[in-house]
């Protein structure tokens, strides 16, 4: 009597067993995602909630997707911007499995995914790159103000360190970006969260012309500080020359007024002491006379002088040179 239900359970159990070893029963993890399939069809709807689930043995197979958020490391590309320079681009996103069903009809599985994501992004990205400038990459916002060195500022108040102005900048880009490449991917069953610039550099060939550009942008900067330099100085050596003729001058002038005073007190000195009485006073004129005849008459002078000149009135009584006298003969 108690031997058939026990032959029954143990039916049950190795039934239960059974089933356990073909895989019938499976287990969802809280990171993924369940397709059914059979004879590589989709059955049922897509299993996204965690716990032991059931399948036909054999004949369904289960095909697991992650849910959580997914990166997406793009490949570094050059290409060129609208300004035709060429730079190289690395970008990067992140991107979610948001329609599983959708997603294992069109790709099947994550590599189909970032190979299809390598195409819409990539195309993307080199759409916008050339829509726009560099600057609008390189800038974040454009209302960005740039700290302004005021020893650069020009005569017309701009600025040889300024920053060029832009419309949209490197967040509107990124944006742009996204929006586009979203309603492509929304098809294949996926989501994409964001996509960022990871790196902008410049082509290794247009480095060179670059760096050189830079180059001469400084040495314009340069060059502009050193005239503004040399007309400081030239400034200041004006000024210092000004300043010395200015202080020669005056210093001339003092001893020009100090000689023309001690010429004046020395003249009024000799007047009153000449102008004593008329023996003095004719001293005087004699004496002067003497110095103008030691002045005008040097050696083999010749001077006519009519007979009223006041230099010839001290000549007059001057009695003419007695002849020498001959030599007396030696004795013999």
């Amino acid at each position: 009597m108690n031997s058939k239900p026990l032959s029954i359970l143990l039916i049950v159990v190795a039934f239960v067993l059974f089933l356990g070893a073909s895989g019938a029963f499976f287990t969802v993890p809280e990171t993924e995602q369940v397709i059914i399939t059979q004879f590589g069809k989709p059955v049922g709807e897509p299993i996204t909630k965690a716990g032991l689930h059931f399948k036909v043995p054999f004949v369904q197979e289960v095909n697991k997707f992650d849910k959580r958020v997914l990166q997406w490391d793009g490949p570094v590309a050059e290409m060129p911007t609208k300004d035709k320079l060429y730079i190289v681009v690395d970008t990067f996103g992140r991107w979610q499995i948001s329609d599983p069903m959708q997603f294992f009809i069109r790709l099947r599985d994550e590599r189909s995914a970032q190979s299809r994501l390598d195409d819409i992004l990539g195309s993307e990205t080199r759409n916008t790159v050339a829509r726009h400038e560099l600057v609008e990459m390189i800038r974040t916002t454009k209302d960005r103000k740039a700290a302004v060195d005021t020893t650069l500022v020009t005569g017309s108040g701009e600025t040889s360190g300024g920053l060029p102005p832009i419309q949209f900048g490197r967040v509107a880009l990124e944006k742009e970006i996204t929006e586009q490449a979203r309603s492509k991917l929304a098809e294949f069953g996926i989501e994409l969260l964001d996509v960022r610039f990871k790196r902008i550099n410049y082509n290794p060939a247009v480095s060179a012309k670059i760096y050189d550009r830079m180059t001469s942008e400084r040495r314009q900067i340069a060059e502009r500080f050193r005239s503004e330099g040399e007309g400081e100085a030239a400034k200041i050596i004006g000024n210092k020359e000004r300043d010395l003729k200015e202080i020669d001058s005056k210093a001339y002038r003092e001893v020009q007024t100090v000689e023309g005073k001690a010429d004046a007190e020395a003249t009024a000195i000799y007047a009153h002491a000449y102008n004593q009485s008329p023996e003095s006073r004719e001293l005087y004129e004699l004496q002067r006379t003497l110095d103008t005849y030691k002045t005008s008459f040097q050696t083999n002078t010749t001077l006519i002088l009519s007979t009223q000149s006041s230099l010839l009135r001290f000549l007059k009584g001057v009695p003419p040179a007695a002849p020498a006298a001959p030599k007396a003969a030696p004795a013999p």
